[in-house]
């Protein structure tokens, strides 16, 4: 899997020309329609070589004219963007009792946006069933589908979709939650340059790291024990379900199979200034901080990202997790902050991971 990764620049060796086709359309996505000339006055090319790149994309239905540009001394240049009208790309999540399915174009642009409950003993049928219309919804709005990613910890699911969908060029991968939703945060930041750990909670306390411009496979940061052996772990200190224990005592446990709604009444009685919530809150945070500077201590992110529901709650974990990132991290200075892409950050992640591979200048065939 790519991701969004710092602007590349003309290369010159054999594969020059797919570089410069990642060139130019990296250029449109990061600073939407420009004229020829423009592109290749950002980029360095020659206006002779953009002319020709530009031409082939607009042959694969990639870029399209917009019409005139004004941005300019002198006589008005047509601008081009990226169309989004011939391709798409899906990411389907599992988590909490909960499977969605989040399409895009390639111009990053959502398709739609579902949510399914399922029952844990036809998890496989029914997140293929849910592929399967999703797909059908977007080959029906005459898109091309560039691939599938599901948000899940079972590889063989990739071998059970890619038979079901049926589509001889359909690229179908699995990754880890928090892996998929780091590449979309880094996607949506409009800092791509950045190094950062996401860290999500919705299926378990785990980190997703994007590192030199480059997807590190996440893992769970929950399992780590702070303290002598047998002492709780991560997981029991700063994971989102055992929070909401702490924080609602009274709480139906029977309906912690979804976890949105408690997390939301938590928040609700923290700002009333219950009690209880708030020490469950500082807890947490404290935890999650002392866990946070142990990975900043091993891979030294630019910023730390606090995802899905722990973003929900970030007001209250914030504080007492930069307390303890302040007291115990080598490098003090890295950010803490709020992701705002909601509980389907890894379905986008999963989504926008194929329209990376196409920025990479690797061009599928022309759809009719």
């Amino acid at each position: 899997m790519t991701t969004t990764r710092a602007e590349p620049q003309p290369a010159d060796f054999a594969d020059v020309r797919t570089t410069n086709l990642a060139v130019v359309l990296r250029h449109l996505r990061t600073h939407g329609p420009s004229s020829r000339a423009a592109i290749a006055a950002t980029t360095g090319l020659t206006k002779a070589t953009v002319s020709s790149l530009t031409g082939d994309l607009i042959g694969h239905r990639l870029l399209r004219e917009t019409g005139l540009s004004g941005n300019r001394i002198g006589r008005p240049a047509t601008a081009l963007a990226l169309d989004g009208s011939a391709y798409a790309a899906i990411g389907l999540q599992i988590a909490s009792g909960q499977l969605t399915a989040l399409a895009v174009d390639y111009a990053g642009d959502q398709l739609l946006l579902w949510h399914r409950a399922y029952q844990p003993g036809r998890l496989n049928s029914e997140i293929v069933a849910l592929a399967q219309r999703a797909a059908s919804r977007v080959r029906q709005q005459g898109r091309h589908l560039l691939g599938l990613t599901v948000a899940s910890p079972s590889p063989d699911l990739r071998e059970l979709l890619t038979g079901s969908l049926r589509q001889k060029d359909l690229v179908v991968t699995v990754a880890g939650h928090a892996t998929l939703a780091a590449v979309a945060e880094q996607r949506q930041s409009g800092q791509p340059g950045r190094d950062l750990a996401y860290v999500a909670g919705v299926a378990g306390l785990e980190a997703g790291l994007i590192l030199d411009g480059h997807v590190v496979r996440g893992g769970r940061l929950g399992g780590f024990t702070l303290g002598p052996a047998g002492s709780p772990t991560l997981q029991d200190q700063a994971g989102i379900e055992p929070l909401v224990r702490r924080a609602l005592p009274d709480f139906d446990q029977a309906a912690l199979i979804d976890l949105g709604p408690a997390v939301a009444q938590v928040a609700t009685r923290a700002r009333a200034g219950d009690e209880v919530a708030l020490a469950a809150l500082t807890h947490t945070g404290t935890y999650l901080g002392q866990g946070l500077a142990a990975l900043t201590n091993l891979v030294s992110p630019d910023v730390l990202v606090l995802g899905d529901h722990y973003a929900t709650l970030a007001d209250w974990l914030i504080p007492a997790a930069t307390a303890e990132l302040s007291r115990h991290a080598a490098v003090p200075e890295c950010g803490l902050i709020a992701s705002t892409l909601g509980l389907h950050a890894a379905a986008l992640g999963g989504a926008v991971s194929h329209l990376d591979q196409v920025d990479t200048g690797r061009i599928p065939q022309p759809v009719g």
